[in-house]
């Protein structure tokens, strides 16, 4: 109990002043100003009084109130600090949200853009399957149309072939008989063109196949002249590879024969510009009829 005596303490101090008032003073209005002038002077004469009027407990109370206010005013505080953090934050969240919104509203445009060309894509897939079914109409039908020329060509290649066939059995015939008078008008040019009365002809068998890679029988025109020997090829005809021929059988010539000269010669009715070509590069002479 040390509240009990702390208010036995103020009540004797709140007696003793009232004593003292009453016998020190004359009048109700000095009554009054020592009342006063105890109040403002003695702590526990004014806690006496407090107490007497009820005052003390709602000082007590309006204390603890005033904790609790304080207490609840630091928590606003802190409540008012986070609420502006928030509202930062918020802020913040706001401007995002309006990026968010400029970009999806670009998006937005695009996507449209997107789909209308997308429409336009469609619209030429759909006309270009068209012209592709059209075209593969009009190939099915040129397929039909080639099957049909193949087997017309097939049958004129088969009539060519034996055509051919006969040509080729009566041009060997023809070709033989042919090649043999020009020869034989080539030969009569040759007497005419070294004055002599006969063309000798050189033969020798190739063993190690010098001239044509195999074994074989080589003949050769022959005309002596003075000191030359004429080696001559009469064809009706003469390509590159008769000149390279020719050119073969005269090496091998000069290897058997050893003459102390010679010159090549191929008479023909007719030379093309390569074989003059070939004939020119390995020296051998063409004259033609």
């Amino acid at each position: 109990m040390p509240g009990r005596k702390s208010k036995a303490r103020e009540l004797q101090s709140m007696h003793r002043g009232l004593h003292y008032m009453a016998s020190g003073t004359t009048g109700q209005g000095d009554l009054k100003r020592a009342i006063l002038e105890l109040l403002r002077s003695d702590w526990e004469f004014r806690r006496a009084v407090a107490a007497e009027l009820g005052l003390l407990e709602i000082l007590e109370r309006l204390a603890k109130i005033e904790e609790r206010m304080a207490r609840i005013e630091e928590r606003l505080l802190k409540v008012e600090e986070r609420i502006e953090e928030h509202t930062r934050a918020i802020r913040a969240l706001q401007e995002q949200v309006r990026s968010l919104q400029e970009q999806v509203k670009v998006l937005q445009e695009q996507v449209k853009a997107l789909q209308e060309q997308m429409v336009k894509l469609q619209e030429q897939v759909l006309e270009h399957s068209k012209a592709i079914r059209a075209l593969q109409e009009q190939v099915a039908k040129l397929e039909e149309r080639i099957e049909e020329h193949s087997r017309v060509i097939r049958g004129l290649q088969e009539e060519l072939r034996r055509f051919g066939d006969r040509l080729a059995a009566l041009g060997s015939r023809w070709g033989l008989y042919a090649e043999e008078a020009v020869r034989e008008s080539l030969r009569r040019f040759l007497h005419e063109y070294f004055g002599v009365a006969q063309v000798g002809k050189w033969e020798y068998f190739d063993r190690e196949g010098v001239v044509f890679g195999y074994p074989t029988l080589i003949e050769v025109d022959v005309v002596v002249k003075d000191d030359t020997h004429y080696l001559v090829e009469v064809k009706s005809s003469v390509s590159v590879a008769d000149v390279k021929v020719f050119n073969e059988k005269c090496k091998l010539y000069q290897k058997v024969v050893k003459p102390p000269k010679t010159k090549k010669i191929i008479v023909t009715c007719y030379a093309d510009d390569r074989a003059r070509e070939a004939a020119k590069a390995l020296d051998v002479e063409i004259i033609t009829r």
